[in-house]
């Protein structure tokens, strides 16, 4: 393929993808005492038996070396009002959590009020590109009532069930 080409595939692949219906979820790690954490879009079940989940991070990312040295990482699946929380761990920076409430869980980094909450140690690590794929086992779980942040189109929203016909 020429350079255009795969120029312009990479271009409608980006637009593809914009338009998939994605949870948001802050992925986090202890790097000694100090938590850390970075938005993700790219995570989803792996296996009821045993339960197991993968989510993919950037090559570069100080997490993924963090999770690469500890073995363990907590999913954060974000609730509808959390959009801020989003932003915020998709930036660089020391300070994401100042002003966010979390707790100790399961030795990982839980964040105040998400939807939904996994603890979980590194089964293994796979090459994907400019990604890294790493498949967790989960060891601990915890729910709330509020509904999930999305994102789609560029934009963050949440699920809404269709109306029933009546």
């Amino acid at each position: 393929m020429s350079e255009s080409v795969i120029d312009q595939v990479a271009v409608e692949f980006r637009e593809v993808m914009a338009r998939v219906c994605t949870p948001v979820a802050v992925i986090t790690a202890f790097d000694d005492a100090r938590p850390h954490g970075t938005t993700v879009s790219a995570f989803t079940s792996l296996s009821m038996g045993p339960p197991m989940i993968l989510v993919s991070l950037d090559r570069g990312s100080d997490l993924l070396a963090i999770v690469r040295r500890t073995g363990e990482f907590g999913v954060n699946v974000l609730a509808h009002d959390q959009a801020d929380v989003a932003m915020r761990f998709a930036r660089k920076g020391a300070d994401k959590f100042d002003g966010i409430g979390w707790t100790e869980s399961a030795r990982v980094p839980r964040i105040s009020g998400s939807a939904g909450w996994l603890a979980c140690t590194t089964e293994t690590l796979v090459d994907g590109g400019d990604h890294v794929v790493v498949l967790g086992n989960i060891v601990e779980t915890g729910l709330t009532p509020a509904a999930p942040l999305t994102y789609h189109d560029r934009v963050f929203g949440t699920h809404r069930a269709f109306e029933a016909a009546s």
